[in-house]
């Protein structure tokens, strides 16, 4: 059913379009050699071209350029062998040079498309518009004097990605799925980290909401909100405002909004710019970006598997779900992990135990798959010991836990603590023959009908026997025994 909002009118439809823009992966700027990392002192990393000094003249960083075509291809997009660089005019303090360089009516990259999953397992294509390179700005800081911002131009002249979709999406949930699919496939290609915290991914939200079979009406911006949650929230915040808006009688204005996450709404920032507010004109200083067929297509053969392709491979290949592939293909390090720990084991066991245990553990020890106290191979040693039978299921998750809080290997643990799982049958004959004697009237039950107090008698045999008992061993003799 589609997402629609309730007002006094009736209901409403939200129309949602979101520009990304992406910090690319690259040591040295767009435009200058300055360092890019995060964390320096403030303007510890500018160059006199990032500073806007005159007569400074701006140089293109390859890698840049092959990140974003790399990116473009991830995304199935057109790549456009000529691009042009434009200088996008603006004044405000930490924007040294009085004009951006970005690309407007010539991109890098044209029209493409990602594949987004909602959590009823239906799927959605999202268009993308374009991908095009710019430069970023710097950063005002407000809270370092009681009366003056401070300018820090260590993120003047990074390069950025601007990865515009088509107003396809139509609720806060598809919003979030489009922003962590775009996430997902950016840190496959290692394009970009993906960082939201850190500002190395953030998104405009343009919303706006009408009645179903209109046109659009006018949108609204929600300027620089820095994770999934705070997007979607963006969205039904905005798109509250408006309706509200227009049913009270008035007309929204095309703005640029902020989202007050701790309010939960929108405020207004400044009135929203067309493209003639900028006087976009192609920068002198720059070429026009021509890039060869040949090495487009090199690039294309070296991508990586992404995460649409790993995941049908593992229905196809390892017969699971969509929704466990989907888990598991939606960071690299996870899918990596997955695939090294099912190699000539069940597949299906392998994925339960690391969407399951291994998820469960990392959650509750804050921890991620990169620093995770389990090897992969670790946890596919503690799979094989249950397919030998050295150990049962019930004993491994003891072992696991174990392996969590001590980092040490499955098999080392089992010896040590001697739970070698009991096969030997005149054991367990003896284990579950002092139970039945124990429990006289159940069995009498159980041979009246009361067939269903079997897991009761194996339960109490597994608890006799310290749950190191072979639990089909243990079913087979008390069927034995007790017919």
């Amino acid at each position: 059913m589609a997402y629609t909002l309730e007002g006094s009118t009736g209901l409403w439809e939200v129309v949602v379009g979101l520009e990304v823009h992406a910090q690319i992966v690259s040591n040295a700027k767009l435009f200058s050699g300055a360092a890019t990392a995060f964390g320096a002192e403030p303007n510890a990393q500018v160059s006199f071209i990032d500073a806007g000094f005159p007569g400074m003249l701006p140089v293109i960083n390859s890698e840049c350029v092959r990140q974003a075509v790399r990116a473009g291809l991830g995304l199935n997009a057109r790549i456009n062998p000529v691009s042009r660089f434009d200088r996008k005019n603006y004044f405000y303090a930490d924007l040294p040079q009085g004009y951006q360089i970005s690309q407007y009516e010539h991109p890098i990259v044209g029209a493409g498309q990602i594949e987004i999953e909602l959590a009823d397992g239906s799927t959605r294509q999202i268009g993308v518009t374009r991908l095009h390179l710019e430069q970023d700005a710097g950063k005002s800081l407000h809270d370092q004097h009681p009366t003056k911002t401070f300018i820090d131009l260590n993120r003047a002249g990074v390069a950025l990605m601007e990865i515009v979709s088509e107003p396809d999406i139509r609720s806060p949930e598809e919003a979030g799925a489009y922003v962590r699919k775009l996430r997902s496939i950016l840190r496959y290609l290692g394009a970009c980290d993906g960082n939201m915290e850190e500002g190395s991914l953030r998104a405009d939200v343009n919303v706006s909401v009408r009645k179903h079979g209109e046109p659009y009406r006018t949108r609204c911006e929600v300027k620089n909100v820095n994770s999934i949650r705070f997007v979607m929230q963006a969205v039904e915040a905005e798109a509250l405002r408006q309706i509200e808006v227009w049913e009270a009688g008035g007309t929204v204005q095309q703005e640029t909004r902020l989202y007050d996450s701790h309010r939960g709404e929108t405020r207004s920032m400044r009135s929203k710019e067309d493209a003639h507010d900028y006087r976009y004109f192609p920068d002198p200083d720059l070429l026009p970006l021509v890039l060869d067929e040949a090495w487009i297509e090199s690039l294309r053969a070296e991508l990586p598997e992404l995460p649409d392709a790993k995941k049908a491979r593992l229905i196809a290949e390892h017969g699971l779900s969509p929704y466990d592939a989907s888990v598991l293909v939606a960071e690299q390090s996870t899918a990596m992990f997955y695939e090294t720990v099912a190699k000539g084991r069940d597949p299906k066991l392998a994925a339960n135990w690391v969407t399951g245990d291994f998820f469960a553990a990392l959650n509750r020890t804050g921890r991620t798959v990169e620093d995770s106290p389990v090897s992969a191979r670790d946890l596919g040693g503690l799979l094989d010991l249950i397919a030998d039978k050295t150990i049962n299921g019930r004993i491994a998750k003891d072992v696991f836990e174990a392996m969590v809080e001590t980092g040490r290997d499955p098999a080392s643990i089992v010896e040590e603590k001697g739970l070698r799982q009991v096969v030997d049958t005149s054991a367990i004959e003896a284990a579950v023959q002092k139970v039945l004697d124990a429990n006289a009237a159940n069995v009498a039950q159980y041979k009246a009908g009361a067939t269903k107090l079997m897991g009761f008698f194996v339960g109490q045999t597994m608890k006799a026997m310290g749950g190191k008992g072979n639990p089909a061993l243990i079913n087979e003799t008390l069927q034995r025994l007790l017919s």
